[in-house]
């Protein structure tokens, strides 16, 4: 991955909070050309370093009222990429992580009402092979959702 400069990092710290500001709000912002932006947006999306953009959905008005954390414990890790594969195909499954700790895998889903939810547990994550164990932990409220800051430093040198 290619070294981020400050101009790099206030773009980002500009962007990550509205990803809809138009590129010649950016350049104003940072004292450069709209096409200054474009070029630099593009490099750090072929970089890998932005990874995506769209628009958060709250799950809730599509009708999932209950977010869940399901901790899953595999008879072997090894057989995580197989059962991230299967996890795949569950459109609920919205985050997977191969973790340390008490479990080998973590995920967060979204269930429609408990009965969706017991489904989705017992007919479809237990059922995958290699699944030994599930916790499950229902989130009652999210609280703080965000993206990780982007620090820069400034013309005067200060961090934002």
């Amino acid at each position: 991955m290619e070294k981020i400069d400050n101009l790099d990092k206030k773009i980002l710290s500009i962007l990550s909070k509205n990803a809809r500001m138009p590129f010649k709000d950016v350049a104003m912002e940072c004292n450069v050309s709209r096409a200054a932006i474009h070029q630099r947006v593009q490099k750090l999306m072929d970089n890998g370093v932005i990874t995506g953009s769209g628009f958060d959905v709250n799950p809730k008005s599509l009708g999932y009222s209950t977010c869940t954390y399901v901790g899953i414990t595999l008879e072997k890790g090894s057989m995580y990429k197989d059962v991230v594969k299967r996890l795949d195909h569950i459109p609920e499954v919205v985050e997977c992580h191969f973790t340390t700790g008490p479990y080998t895998m973590l995920v967060k889903l979204y269930a429609r009402d408990n009965e969706q939810l017991m489904n989705l547990l017992n007919g479809q994550l237990q059922e995958i092979p290699g699944v030994s164990a599930t916790e499950t932990l229902i989130s009652l409220e999210q609280n703080i959702k965000r993206e990780i800051p982007v620090v820069f430093s400034d013309v005067e040198g200060d961090n934002q």
